[in-house]
């Protein structure tokens, strides 16, 4: 699929429905209570959008148009609305029930090992752990290797967010992408890049438009942030990869339910948070609720405005019983009372809990995940099989992602070493890895050192597993180092004496 000649639409119009949800997964992750207000019609106590006339309605649509969020603020009022960001929390949690620890990645040849480790450990799992969590967020990741001779003497894993590009699927493969961004804006001119990736070669185009078309193609000189590629590209914009395969990988977050129908949009992958928009919509008006009664419930005491002193031409009248909190009335004090009147509502603490923990208990689960992983159901030490029962919901969809991440990332680094011996000339055979994801959930030491003196004493394992089972972590070379000097400590590499056969 070449890049775009005309003056399209851009996006895509058949993306919208895709990229409308992204806009609102987005910005729930977020968190930020002003783009919730804005994505839903709402007004900000005059700083905001003035509120949508549907919200008013009293029709089925006035009612889907009314969600907590998109509840008008009253004329004269503040806004009181509270946030409680659980869809940060469960992108997050995600993240780390993936790459919590790096994945243990394994190829053929020692050379090619030794510079793999090399690629890895240049930041590799923040990138992971990052893509992790957007991808959770917004239903996929794409990942892809970069480079940059000015920055660093080797390529990297590069995430591209998922509402950035226009993928193409065949049989439920990715065969070519276009990822596009933004450059310049001014006077209602938009300045686009796009990177069409094809199996390869990459191809770029710089585009003069405006916010809802492409526009005409520029050359890629005319703008600095597309200036660089313009000695590296062939006539038609296209620069060879060194790798025959699509050097882009996507990785879905899960099934899609929302585009099965779709043949374009049915392999975009679902988010974590698809469908729990209204249980976060409550959960944020019950607590803001909770909030309500704790400003209403601040005592008052309501005292006659015979019982103020003045405190001089217009400086008004106040009253000081040890200055606590108080409100003046104009009422007439009976004479043979000095009767003051304190307001105190009740603060409904244990029914706004109840339904906050209920309704938490129901967005993780409809998410897939236990409430333990959240820290829901207290904090006691359990051993790693009891933690894992706990969290079998939390574990199982961990078990899900894993399947799409293996294949995802292992043609990423299979593209990022075929990239490597390109560009840098590393002498490797480039290839896909074997990926072994690392228990998200570890052993307590002492339990771990219970059960290896119990194989000593039994003699059922060798010191090198042990150490391995005490040290997962731990590559080769480290376990070789630490099996020797225990034997070295331990009188281990002392000869035999019976063994030494015959003395002369």
């Amino acid at each position: 699929m070449p890049l775009p000649t005309g003056n399209v639409s851009w996006p895509p119009p058949y993306l919208k429905p895709a990229l409308d949800s992204m806009g609102v997964w987005d910005t729930w992750w977020s968190g930020d209570p002003d783009r919730l207000e804005a994505l839903y019609g709402a007004g900000s106590g005059g700083f905001g959008p003035d509120p949508k006339p549907i919200q008013y309605g009293t029709g089925v649509m006035g009612k889907i148009a009314r969600w907590w969020w998109g509840t008008p603020t009253a004329p004269g009022e503040r806004r009181t609305k509270l946030h409680v960001p659980i869809a940060g929390d469960i992108c997050g949690g995600s993240a780390d029930l993936l790459f919590s620890e790096p994945p243990k990645l394994t190829v053929e040849g020692a050379s090619t090992q030794k510079r793999l480790d090399l690629l890895t450990d240049d930041g590799m799992l923040a990138t992971l752990q990052t893509a992790a969590e957007v991808g959770a967020a917004l239903g996929g990741i794409y990942l892809r290797p970069v480079y940059d001779k000015k920055v660093a003497d080797r390529p990297w894993l590069h995430a591209t967010h998922a509402d950035r590009a226009i993928p193409t699927f065949t049989w439920n493969r990715l065969s070519s992408v276009t990822f596009w961004r933004v450059v310049h804006e001014e006077d209602g001119q938009v300045w686009r890049h796009l990177e069409l990736h094809e199996p390869g070669r990459i191809v770029h185009g710089l585009y003069q438009g405006t916010k809802g078309k492409l526009g005409r193609p520029v050359p890629l000189e005319d703008h600095p942030a597309t200036a660089g590629y313009a000695p590296s590209v062939d006539a038609d914009g296209a620069l060879a990869t060194g790798y025959d395969g699509l050097d882009v990988s996507y990785i879905p977050n899960q099934n899609s339910r929302r585009w099965r129908c779709s043949a374009e949009l049915a392999d975009l992958g679902r988010s974590d948070l698809d469908g729990i928009e209204p249980l976060m919509d409550s959960l944020d008006e019950t607590y803001a609720s909770w909030m309500r009664d704790i400003r209403l419930g601040k005592g008052r005491i309501v005292v006659p405005d015979a019982y103020l002193q003045s405190n001089g031409p217009g400086r008004g009248a106040s009253w000081n019983p040890d200055q606590e909190a108080f409100a003046g009335i104009n009422a007439l004090a009976r004479g043979d009372s000095t009767q003051l009147t304190v307001a105190q509502f009740a603060i409904r603490v244990q029914e706004h809990r109840d339904t906050a923990e209920d309704i938490v208990n129901q967005i993780l689960r409809s998410a897939g995940y236990s409430g333990q992983t959240f820290g829901l159901g207290g904090d006691a030490a359990v051993t790693a099989t009891e933690v894992k029962a706990r969290e079998r919901r939390s574990m199982t969809t961990r078990g899900r992602k894993i399947l799409r991440w293996r294949v995802g990332l292992a043609d990423a680094i299979h593209a990022l070493l075929a990239v490597d011996q390109e560009v840098f000339r590393s002498g490797i055979s480039p290839q896909a890895p074997t990926i072994e994801f690392e228990d998200s959930v570890q052993e307590d030491p002492l339990s771990l050192a219970n059960t290896a003196d119990v194989l000593r004493r039994a003699q059922a394992a060798s010191t090198d597993t042990l150490v391995r089972m005490q040290h997962p972590e731990w590559n080769d070379r480290q376990v070789s180092a630490e099996v020797e000097r225990i034997q070295r400590e331990t009188g281990m590499t002392v000869p035999d004496p019976m063994q030494l056969g015959d003395v002369p």
